[in-house]
């Protein structure tokens, strides 16, 4: 049976590009594998998976019974396919906090390590099979480091994560700055998506004393394009809430160039939170957020009502 290597729904470049790297590792040691995605990439994903010369995988929807996988990027039920506990998941890789909830078949190999990206972590279980990783894999590691990371202006960055991927420029010929500029105006394009393509874009489901919100992160250098539409963002947030199961959506647009985060408050219980959590002034519909990048370390953990 194929092995299928999958990341959250909602893919960025890490959980686009993860699938595709561990694909290549396992396929390398004699396994059947097969890297997928659970929805429409982003923009920058699509253009790193091109820049490297890779096609984006299948989107798959859901998981039959007993089917082989492998999850990266991520640990939540709630960002997997619907049936995952019918799976037969037989590894996790992935960065964020252990929520709980995934049951398997049997013991797996789960690897949640501290670092700023899952590609990090892929190379350290490579060992010494990570030299043999051909130029389009080492791209891609490179390009979910620096995305993850921020080209490291996120406070999730690490020294391990930043000292691989300036090896792996080296190695590539790559000058970091001018191609992290390139990967983010690939993210900050996004004429092409519907307000509610935007909601879902880069979101993870999260709950707060029994609300359900949906916490949706814009990165982008070109901030004033995406709250050019905030009206119209907020007019599709209810419809949104209600198609996916939660409350409410909370959407941070963050300013990778100015290191600071607009958030959306379109009514009270925004407000409540934006106050909460972050002491925020919240007399307008809008608040900005002086040196939050991380939604992972600096928006989630200190997120209250």
């Amino acid at each position: 049976m194929t092995t299928l290597i999958f990341g959250h729904k909602s893919p960025d470049t890490d959980s686009t590009g993860s699938p595709l790297i561990w694909e290549w590792f396992l396929k390398d040691a004699g396994v059947d594998a097969k890297a997928v995605l659970l929805g429409q990439p982003n923009t920058e994903a699509a253009f790193v998976a091109k820049r490297w010369g890779f096609a984006l995988p299948e989107i798959v929807r859901d998981v039959t019974d007993g089917q082989a996988c492998v999850i990266v990027d991520t640990n939540n039920p709630a960002e997997l396919p619907e049936n995952i506990n019918g799976a037969d998941v037989q590894a996790i890789i992935d960065h964020h906090l252990l929520v709980g909830g995934i049951k398997t078949k049997g013991p797996i190999d789960i690897t949640i390590r501290p670092l700023a990206c899952t590609a990090t972590i892929m190379h350290q279980l490579m060992g010494d099979k990570a030299a043999k990783m051909p130029e389009g894999i080492k791209g891609l590691m490179l390009s979910c480091i620096l995305s993850d990371t921020l080209a490291f202006r996120s406070p999730t960055t690490t020294p391990v994560d930043q000292k691989l991927a300036e090896d792996l420029a080296a190695d590539l010929g790559i000058d970091i700055a001018s191609y992290a500029d390139e990967m983010f105006a690939a993210k900050s394009d996004v004429s092409a998506f519907s307000d509610a393509d935007l909601l879902r874009m880069d979101s993870k489901e999260y709950e707060i004393d029994g609300t359900k919100f949906r916490v949706s992160v814009l990165e982008t250098t070109s901030p004033a394009v995406v709250l050019d539409r905030k009206d119209a963002l907020v007019a599709a947030m209810p419809a949104v809430a209600a198609e996916d199961g939660v409350d409410q959506v909370l959407l941070f647009v963050v300013d990778i160039i100015r290191e600071e985060a607009t958030m959306l408050l379109p009514n009270d219980l925004t407000k409540q939170v934006a106050k909460a959590s972050f002491d925020a002034d919240t007399a307008g519909d809008t608040v900005v957020l002086p040196g939050v990048m991380s939604r992972k370390k600096q928006i989630i953990p200190n997120l209250k009502k």
